[in-house]
């Protein structure tokens, strides 16, 4: 994996124990910022998770990961932005996709969740809906940077691709027992306008369920989408299994499922009620990585993986009061 960690901490909160977990080495800020608002008792899961994607999202320098200001702009030079939030109790909601001129798309949908009668608003009606709730629309210029509006010449002039990271994924669990997963991204480098992926799809992108869990995924939203991995996750959870097993049986099943030489990056985290066992794993062919917190290392069959590497993890735990 090329310089991709998972980050998680868990702290303890009168008794009750809260942790979280997200994708890439750059989500370490913003799992750092879960930390601060969960430990402070003063945030539930969802406020946790939406502040913190929100500062990844409105820094133009994090767009480089192909997430929100400063990210990657479409093949006609607009920057476009998909983000959801999902909460572990049914029917609590919230997306928007092709999302233009907002800085913090994931604000946007948990208004969605909060406020709209629909559960995902697209294009020009995310941005209607941003509108009417107080978003001031700014103009593509001021979404891109030097970095992405370079690039977008270079992918014009000479047809060259960007390399980056993708979806940035948190998933908190506050020390009530709320669970929420949310996640953003802007997307494939010099997609086709409106192109959507994974991201902003419940079951596919992001799922989670109360007294169960939650999962996240990343990597090539075109081909994730067809699998609804989060959603698979989830119910192995809920059968039982623990994040680790439950992610490992997913990313097999795919492979079962692929045409040969059809494979596919895929990241995937997850988490279950017992916040002793958050897990990432991470698939980029011809490797496949795994790990927890303890740092346990998993072997698939060989025909399954030619070679295994281990990623570093981050654990941080602190005390509250």
């Amino acid at each position: 994996m090329r310089g991709g960690q998972a980050v998680e901490f868990s702290v303890g909160l009168q008794g009750a124990m809260a942790a979280a977990v997200g994708t890439w080495a750059f989500s370490e800020p913003a799992v750092d910022r879960l930390r601060c608002l969960l430990s402070a008792g003063r945030h539930a899961a969802t406020d946790a998770v939406e502040e913190a994607l929100a500062e990844v999202e409105n820094d133009p320098d994090t767009g480089c990961h192909i997430v929100g200001r400063g990210g990657f702009p479409n093949s006609v030079g607009v920057l476009e932005c998909d983000a959801a939030i999902m909460e572990g109790n049914a029917g609590r909601f919230g997306a928007v996709a092709a999302l233009q001129g907002v800085g913090c798309p994931v604000r946007v949908a948990r208004l969605v969740m909060e406020r709209s009668p629909h559960s995902l608003l697209v294009g020009e009606g995310a941005a209607a809906f941003a509108r009417e709730h107080g978003f001031t629309i700014e103009p593509n210029d001021s979404m891109l940077n030097a970095q992405s509006t370079k690039a977008y010449q270079e992918f014009v002039e000479n047809k060259q691709k960007a390399r980056g990271h993708d979806t940035l994924g948190l998933i908190a669990l506050d020390s009530m027992g709320n669970i929420t997963v949310g996640v953003s991204t802007s997307g494939a480098p010099f997609k086709s306008p409106g192109r959507i992926g994974d991201s902003p799809l419940p079951g596919s992108g992001l799922y989670a369920e109360h007294l169960v869990g939650a999962a996240a995924a990343t990597g090539d939203g075109d081909k994730i989408m067809c699998y609804c991995p989060s959603f698979h996750i989830v119910q192995l959870m809920k059968q039982g299994l623990s994040p680790s097993d439950a992610c490992q049986s997913v990313l097999e099943d795919i492979m079962r499922r692929i045409a040969p030489g059809g494979c596919f990056e895929i990241g995937l985290i997850a988490m279950n009620m017992k916040v002793h066992s958050p897990w990432a794993m991470w698939g980029p062919p011809p490797l496949w990585s795994f790990l927890t917190h303890s740092g346990t290392r998993i072997t698939l069959p060989s025909k399954y993986l030619p070679a295994l590497h281990m990623l570093p993890v981050t654990v941080k735990q602190v005390r509250a009061g």
